[in-house]
Parts: structure tokens; C-alpha cells; sequence
């Protein structure tokens, strides 16, 4: 018997783990590139050796969806946020497993996202769609307080301004409007929110023919640092469910009724305001920051073995669906805020951090000899830090002094003009 085959849509190194998901299952893999030019968020090696193909999608529709079928695939994915939407209209093209094309814009443009949830009489931030400065500013003196000003179609805290005047507002859209999203695709225009006070969640869930299971919910801490008035600094894995999460899970089931989502992974962001879910935005993919790989580890399942079960074992998925996950380790994921910028010489304090009672996993993204920027989105940090221990309050003291350790002390910079030549 043949195995099944996927296709994975923009399938780049930062959602490895889901292609190994798929490959672990004994599918074989076909590799679906959306855009000729790589995205730059993407640049750099990935492996190609595990596919059977990988198809450039070149403007020929036609081209794309023959070469494809020519493997008789049985699932299309999304391998990140770039290939939600062409996964729709793979998916619908070949016949498969689909959410369709014709909410796939509210899957991608945050705009049109948050008017979708509207519509189907959920609570959502107030907001207004921006294309020119005089707009912006006359809706921020209309709806007063701080506002949110960020790209329609981006990710990762990219392009992200939290503005408390209407000049702040003009200028973070102006800002906006004259650079690329972290695609390399040009912003046209922006959208524009009410700021959301509350704790931000993650509820990342899986999606076969309607039926939604949560994988797994993340709670967000955040702080103020350069600049940036509510950066991430680090992520907590929570229990599946109880009395939060379940409120949680209720409404981001709605949200994705409302967008459509019927099959595959789902991230959806909620902020709780005034004990009130309410959406922030929703990935149609799988979540990032390899954070289902931790989960994984953590709990035995999470967002990743979920998603392969619905593609390729529905029956199973459905069987399982309300399963209760086996007692697990409690989980951090924690990224270090540089203050600084510069050539970095080294970091004197990561013997401290790997001796940590709770220290499951480092990633060094900033490497000594490279340029290090200060950290002010997702693709800034500079190290990530795991943390993992059977026990809750070991894992948010490492935490604690995680925070501590950092700062200026924690980067050692080499002098102006010094290098060793890497970049």
C-alpha cells in the first residue's frame, strides 16, 4: 500500500517539525512554494532532501495545480502564514479537504478578520481600515485613548505601533505604508484598533469537517522595553482546560466558525477584558516559535501529532476528539530582550541559565560575530530559553531570574568596528 502523500505550502525551516510530524506517520512529503522569491523572513538553508518535489508556484495556476496532482496527493497544508491562502485554493482546486476560498481573505487580512468575527455577533475590538494619514487621525481623535496600528497582512509583531495620539497614530501609519511586511510584500494600508488591556492568550486548536479540539493554551507575559510598550518576553503553557481555558476555547470555536476554519490548525490570539474574550487575531496554521514542539514535549501531544490525525486519520480525530491530555510537565518559553546594539563578542551568563533546576532547551538565534539589534518584535531576540519541570513554581522562578540575568550585563559587545567578519 502506498503511503499518503502532502503537500505543504511554504513549508520553511521554522515549520520543520510539522513536516517531521507528517514524515513520523509515514507520509510522503511534496513541497509547495507559493512565490517565486523567497520571503525574507525566510531566507537562508532549508532542506529540501525529504520531499518529493518541491513546486515553485510562478503565476500559472493551471501549471501548479497539474503538478501537484500529478503526485495524487491526499492533504494540503499550510506550512506557515504566508501559505494560508494558496493551501485554499490548492485544496479547493484538487478537491480536498478544504476551508475554501471564499473567506480566505478574513483568514489573512486583519481588517476583514476582525469585521468577520463582528458580523457573527462576537466581541471584537473597534476599528477602522487606513489608507491615508487625515483618516487615521480623525478616527483616533474620535475614539480617543491608546490605539494599536499595525500591518493588515504580517506576523510576529511586525510593524506593530501602539500610539496615544492621533500624531503618533499618523506617523506609525506613514511608517507602515512606506515599508515591506515581514513577507516582502508592500503594505497596502494598515488597520487601526483600540487598544485591548487584559492578559493575552494562545489557544492553538485543530479543525476537521467543523469540529475544533484545543491542543493546547499558552498565557503571554509582557513588558515595556525599547520602545515597544507591550512586547513579549514569555509564554506559559497552561492546562488544556478549566474554567479559563474552556472560556477561551468557546470563543475561539466561534471565531473559527465565523472565519471559516473547518479543516487543519488554527492559533488564535483572545486578550480577556473585563473577564470578556476578546479576539486579538487568528493564524490559520499551525502556531510559531516551534511552541507545539515544546507542547509536545511537555504533554505528549499537542498541535502537531493533532493536525497529522485530522488529515490523515479523520476517523481517528473524531473518535478522540474529547480526550483528556495525560498529566504533563509544566513549560516556559522564554525570550531574552536585548537593551543594546552592536557586533556581539559573546553571552557571559548561559552556563548560569543551562544550570537552571528547570532548563530543558536553548536557541542562540543571535551567534557571536553577528550584528545584534535591540529586540523590538519576533524576529529580534536574540535567545530563546525552554523551561520545563513537574513543578509550576520551579518553572516561573527560572523565569524570574531568567528576567533578572537580563539586560546590558548579559551581551557583551565587541568594540566598534571590530568583527570577525560574520554578519
Amino acid at each position: 500500500m502506498s503511503p499518503p502523500v502532502v503537500a505543504i505550502v511554504d513549508s520553511y525551516a521554522p515549520t520543520k517539525a510539522l513536516a517531521d510530524e507528517f514524515v513520523r506517520a509515514g507520509a510522503a512529503l511534496v513541497r509547495v512554494q507559493s512565490t517565486p522569491e523567497v520571503p525574507g523572513a525566510y531566507r537562508g538553508p532549508f532542506d529540501l532532501s525529504g520531499y518529493l518535489d518541491n513546486i515553485v508556484h510562478r503565476g500559472d495556476l493551471t501549471a501548479t495545480v497539474d503538478a501537484v496532482a500529478a503526485h495524487r496527493v491526499d492533504a494540503v497544508v499550510p506550512g506557515g502564514e504566508v501559505g494560508v491562502e494558496f493551501t485554499d485554493v490548492l485544496s479547493e482546486k484538487l478537491g480536498l479537504p478544504t476551508n475554501g476560498t471564499m473567506l480566505s481573505s478574513a483568514r489573512r487580512d486583519k481588517y476583514v478578520m476582525v469585521e468577520a468575527v463582528r458580523a457573527a455577533g462576537l466581541t471584537v475590538a473597534r476599528q477602522c481600515l487606513v489608507h491615508d494619514a487625515q483618516t487615521l487621525l480623525d478616527w483616533h481623535r474620535d475614539v480617543g485613548g491608546r490605539v494599536v496600528v499595525k500591518p493588515l497582512r504580517s506576523a510576529g509583531g511586525d510593524g506593530v505601533h501602539f500610539c496615544d495620539t492621533p500624531e503618533q497614530s499618523a506617523a506609525a501609519f506613514e511608517d507602515i505604508a512606506n515599508s515591506d511586511n515581514l513577507f516582502s510584500a508592500a503594505n497596502e494600508g494598515a488597520v487601526a484598533q483600540e487598544y485591548l488591556r487584559g492578559t493575552e492568550y494562545m489557544v492553538n486548536t485543530v479543525s476537521r469537517d467543523g469540529r475544533h479540539r484545543v491542543c493546547e493554551v499558552w498565557r503571554t507575559t509582557r513588558i515595556a522595553a525599547n520602545g515597544v510598550l507591550d512586547l513579549s518576553d514569555t509564554v506559559y503553557l497552561m492546562s488544556r482546560t478549566g474554567p479559563l481555558q474552556d472560556q477561551l476555547a468557546g470563543y475561539a470555536f466561534q471565531v473559527l466558525d465565523a472565519l471559516g476554519v473547518r479543516h487543519g490548525p488554527a492559533h488564535v490570539e483572545v486578550k480577556l477584558v473585563g473577564g470578556q474574550p476578546v479576539l486579538v487575531e487568528v493564524g490559520a496554521r499551525i502556531c510559531g516559535a516551534n511552541l507545539p514542539y515544546y507542547a509536545q514535549r511537555a504533554h505528549g501531544s499537542s498541535q502537531l501529532d493533532w493536525t497529522v490525525e485530522a488529515y490523515l486519520r479523520p476517523q481517528r480525530f473524531h473518535a478522540r476528539i474529547d480526550d483528556p491530555d495525560p498529566a504533563g510537565a509544566y513549560c516556559a518559553f522564554v525570550g531574552l530582550v536585548s537593551p543594546v546594539e552592536g557586533v556581539l563578542k559573546g553571552y557571559p551568563h548561559l552556563d548560569a541559565i543551562r544550570a537552571m533546576e528547570s532548563f530543558a532547551d536553548l536557541r542562540v538565534g543571535v551567534q557571536p560575530g553577528q550584528r545584534l539589534r535591540r529586540t523590538v518584535n519576533d524576529l529580534t531576540y536574540p535567545v530563546f530559553v525552554v523551561l520545563m519541570h513537574e513543578s509550576e513554581e520551579t518553572v516561573l522562578r527560572d523565569a524570574n531570574t531568567l528576567r533578572y540575568l537580563d539586560g546590558p550585563g548579559f551581551y557583551q559587545l565587541l568594540p566598534d568596528g571590530d568583527s570577525d567578519g560574520r554578519t
